[in-house]
This record gives structure tokens, sequence and C-alpha cells, in this order.
């Protein structure tokens, strides 16, 4: 197998993050994107086509919205399936309906070529120092054989299981990255309608019960007026959380708690918060809650 180069099919907020990564650390970039601009913006070479991506390199990582357009890429007319070779690795870092990802790796592996599901958890501020981690479905030997291809980007892989493990396992942690987000946003809101110093709160939640990842890494940011731009939308938050629920279903688990986030989120979207980084939707929450805002300095919306 090749070491020094990669191909890459969508190089969007992940992606490109992911590419810049792969590139400093010395390994060469074929990248493909609808947008023929962000393969060089990326430090990637760019190609004309998926095929010409498949042509190029024994590996090629996917970042894409969700699984249409994952099936798309594969399955369509000059897809990834027409254009592979026998040997070839194909890991599907977006995050993906786990059903779509086994059916898939059985078409690929019909042409001799392994087909991984890759998840990956950290978001953009990851992505950019190297630190994802990343929760890996598919045979373990084809996983072993590309450790070199995750290493510039993450720092933690783990095998989950069979072929669709991996995606399985990112929409179960997005879901409740989506709760404990949706959650803290509300509880700032009210605590901010109720006087109380935000930053007091937050470190009697971190110290208490109450604590999660957003209180830990996201509101000690917002309270301060900043959103840490440039991470997952509060669109594709609801996208995932639709996931979720679909993958409920499949598996037969009741999806109980899913109503509040989905409520949230597309309370966000609705005021126009949907392209904007979903820890947003404290701001949605506030503004149907009199206009609050967390920070001082923010101008507060028109009652």
């Amino acid at each position: 197998m090749k070491k020094d180069c990669v191909g890459f099919i969508g190089l969007g907020n992940m992606g490109g993050r992911m590419t810049r990564r792969l590139v400093q650390a010395g390994i060469a970039v074929v990248g493909y994107d609808a947008d023929a601009a962000r393969p060089v913006a990326a430090g990637a070479r760019a190609a004309a086509s998926i095929a010409e991506v498949a042509a190029a390199a024994d590996v090629v990582l996917l970042s894409l919205p969700d699984s249409k357009v994952v099936e798309q890429v594969c399955e369509g007319e000059g897809g990834l399936l027409s254009a592979c070779c026998a040997g070839q690795v194909i890991v599907d870092l977006s995050t993906a309906a786990a059903s779509s990802t086994v059916r898939l790796h059985g078409l690929f592996k019909e042409r001799g070529v392994q087909y991984i599901d890759a998840g990956i958890s950290g978001g953009a501020a990851a992505a950019e120092k190297g630190t994802l981690t990343l929760m890996v479905g598919g045979e373990a030997q084809a996983i072993e054989s590309i450790r070199w291809v995750f290493e510039p980007f993450s720092n933690k892989v783990v095998h989950m299981g069979d072929s669709g493990a991996g995606h399985t396992a990112k929409l179960l942690n997005n879901f409740l990255n989506a709760v404990s987000l949706a959650a803290t946003a509300e509880v700032m809101v009210a605590g901010k309608k109720a006087g109380l110093d935000l930053h007091k709160l937050l470190d009697v939640f971190n110290s208490s019960s109450g604590v999660n990842f957003a209180t830990l890494n996201r509101f000690p940011y917002i309270v301060d007026g900043n959103y840490l731009e440039g991470g997952l939308t509060s669109k594709l938050m609801t996208k995932d959380i639709l996931l979720y629920v679909d993958c409920a279903r499949e598996l037969g688990v009741a999806s109980l708690n899913a109503s509040g986030p989905l409520a949230s989120f597309g309370l966000a979207t609705a005021l126009g918060y949907g392209e904007q980084i979903s820890n947003r939707v404290v701001d949605a929450i506030g503004d149907v809650s009199g206009g609050v805002r967390l920070h001082s300095s923010q101008k507060e919306p028109a009652k």
C-alpha cells in the first residue's frame, strides 16, 4: 500500500481541516469537492472527478453531509464502486446511517475493497489540533493497515466492531451532545433571567452532578461572548438527531428524549440560526424567553 498519498472526497468544514493535517504530516492528498476551490485551499491537488481520486490513491477518505450523498459518491455514475480496484480501502468519516454503511460495505467487499466506517468526534477545534476521536467499524486487519492515515488528525482510535459499529457509536455520541447542549442552553438562559452570576453558576455545575461537555467546554466561552464559531451548525445537529432516532427505531429502542433537542435546534433554525454554529441555540431560546443574551456586551433582540 502506498503511504505517500491519500485521496479525499469532501473537503468542507471537517474534511478540509483533516486534509491540512495530512499535508502538514508530509502526506500528499488528491482531493475532490463539489466546490473546486476547496481542495487547493486545504493544500491538496485538485482532482477533476471521483474516478481520478480513486486512480491516484490506495486509501480514499470521505467526509460528506449524510448517507444520501455518500451513496451518490459511491454508487452514482463515475462513483467509487465503478472506479475502485481490489486492495483499496475506503474510509467513510461522515455521520451516516449504519444500515447504509453495512450495505455499502457488502458492495465494496464484492470488489475486493475494504469499506471502513470511522465516526469522528471533537469538532473543528480538534480537527485543527489533530486530536479527533475516531469510532471505527470494519475488519481489524484493514483498520490496522491504515493507522498511519489516522495519526495526523486523531489521537484516539477505537475499533468498535464490525461494519456499521463506528457510525452507530457516532450517532449515540452526537445525540448525547445534542441533549446536553440544548439542556444547558435552556438552563443558562434561566440563570441569566434569575440574575445569577453565570461564571459562578458554571463553576457550581462543573463540580456538581449537572456537569457535562457543554458546561465544561462550551459555555465558559459563550458567557463571555465567544460562540466558538466554525463547528456543527443547528441544521446539521438536527440532521444528526434524526439519524439517531432512525437508528433507535431500527434497533427497537424507545427514543423518549429526542423531542427536546429536536425542538431546540429546530427553533434555532426557524429563527435564522440554522447555518450558524449549534451553540447559537442559546440565543434562539433567549429570543423566545424575553430577548435574553448571556453576555452583557451583546445586543439583545428587540422585544
